[in-house]
């Protein structure tokens, strides 16, 4: 007997579910309890000085995460250098920081647990810490990741959302991931912290069309300081804070600034403004503008369920001894 679409697509569906409970059997909380068992406290103690020394880096952190588990999964292969790595890929090149601070990390854990402990696990552990010591909620992590074997500059291009891109594009490309409308919004809610580059979004100070007008969804004194500190004439590099008010501090402002026009980028404003938003996102971004605890709880889930984009897990991989080259 022919069995019916809805049949398959039951089945499909058990597979996939089956499929995301046997990558969180491997990853668990406890998964160096025995192996590392101080790993957390040494982690938590390098970012903590990493941010003492610069507050910025706690976005730096959380930013490496992400854009380490949108190309090839949660494997470090952001961290990785060479002609092809990630961190020459168009979405990181002269923006992608913290590697530094990684390097240390990984030194500390390598001091009392040689050999054990993944450089992508490091990194979601890192990502966690900076958001927490930022304000932000905190989530256990899971663990057990295994480190990638190569980098991926053209997936890099390809997979990681653009400052510039429309709401269809950048869903689609959560989609990918496994993640839904709900994680576009609150992972957008990373950007609490943090800066970026001018030419990230001078675009949106100074359009270079026929009107010379700049975009209309900013608030108009927002554009007026924007384009002071990013001339036309200038290298684009100057940087500004994503909030304004609270450039340091992980709350809700983020959303509040989308509400009143003060979105830094082109990205952040149409989740709120864009005709498509009527219909998608602009509900989430009024309801976690009047909700914290709300977000922080959701963004904790959200930050999990990426930490589980397709890791490396039992002898896939290696544990690297450094970060930035493969094991010899």
């Amino acid at each position: 007997m022919k069995r019916s679409s809805s049949f398959n697509g039951f089945y499909f569906f058990i597979a996939l579910l089956m499929s995301c409970m046997a990558v969180r059997a491997q990853l668990s909380a406890d998964f160096y309890s025995t192996t590392c068992p101080n790993l957390l406290k040494i982690v938590r103690k390098e970012v903590q000085n990493a941010i003492k020394t610069e507050t910025r880096m706690a976005a730096s952190l959380l930013r490496l995460h992400f854009h380490d588990c949108f190309v090839n999964g949660c494997d470090g292969s952001v961290l990785l250098d060479g002609s092809d790595g990630e961190k020459f890929a168009f979405p990181n090149l002269n923006s992608a920081r913290g590697f530094e601070v990684m390097d240390s990390i990984k030194s500390s854990v390598e001091s009392a647990c040689p050999g054990v402990v993944s450089c992508a696990d490091i990194l979601a552990i890192a990502a966690r810490d900076a958001i927490l010591l930022s304000g932000g909620n905190s989530w256990k992590v899971l663990l057990g990741r295994r480190d990638g074997l190569v980098a991926n500059r053209t997936g890099a291009n390809i997979a990681l959302p653009a400052p510039t891109e429309k709401i269809p594009s950048i869903t689609a490309k959560f989609a990918a991931q496994g993640l839904n409308l709900t994680d576009v919004v609150v992972l957008s809610g990373g950007h609490s912290i943090g800066f970026a580059r001018c030419v990230t979004f001078s675009d949106r100070l100074f359009n270079f069309s026929s009107t010379g007008a700049p975009d209309s969804t900013m608030e108009t004194t927002m554009v007026s300081d924007l384009q002071g500190r990013c001339p036309i004439t200038g290298d684009g590099n100057n940087t500004a804070p994503f909030d304004r008010n609270s450039t340091d501090l992980f709350d809700n402002h983020y959303f509040q600034n989308l509400l009143n026009g003060k979105g830094l980028l082109s990205s952040d404003q149409i989740l709120f403004s864009s005709d498509v938003a009527q219909t998608t996102t602009k509900d989430l971004v009024e309801l976690y503008s009047n909700n914290l605890p709300l977000f922080l709880a959701d963004f904790a889930n959200s930050m999990i369920k990426m930490g589980n984009i397709s890791p490396l897990t039992g002898s896939a991989g290696e544990i690297r001894k450094n970060c930035r080259v493969v094991n010899s």
